[in-house]
């Protein structure tokens, strides 16, 4: 595995293997071994989790970078809620996009699980007229 190289600014948060990070300063850093990690905007607090598909996101997240029993329950929920969503929703897209995500999830590759989960997030935005996140 390469080393990844991540820059990140002031005050931006960072989680790698479970542990939250705060840089005080502008700093740019090496991960020289494989890591579950987010920083800044991937990031989601619990109380933005407001919506289904952030819902989804939120506990995708959990399996992502939570502690091992976390990570199962994550993943337990991740399941329910995109089968609720899948149940919810008539775009056959987002459907498809949401099984990618579970069986992302599921093989470990928990980062694709969210990289898919933001589209869901996103299809969800545009069809209710929410406001992006910034």
């Amino acid at each position: 595995m390469s080393n990844l190289i991540l820059e990140l600014r002031q005050g931006e948060m960072m989680i790698v293997n479970g542990a939250a990070i705060r840089f005080r300063n502008k700093t740019r850093i090496e991960l020289a071994a494989r890591a579950r990690f987010l920083f800044g905007k991937q990031i989601m607090a619990p109380n933005e989790a407001n919506s289904p598909a952030r819902r989804v996101y939120f506990a995708l997240q959990t399996a992502y970078i939570g502690t091992e029993e976390e990570r199962q329950q994550g993943l337990a929920e991740a399941k329910l809620l995109i089968e609720a969503f899948k149940e919810a929703t008539t775009s056959q897209l987002a459907r498809e996009i949401l099984d990618r995500a579970l069986l992302a999830a599921e093989a470990d590759d928990c980062y694709q699980a969210l990289r898919l989960a933001r589209r869901i997030i996103r299809h969800e935005d545009a069809v209710l007229g929410t406001p992006a996140r910034e």
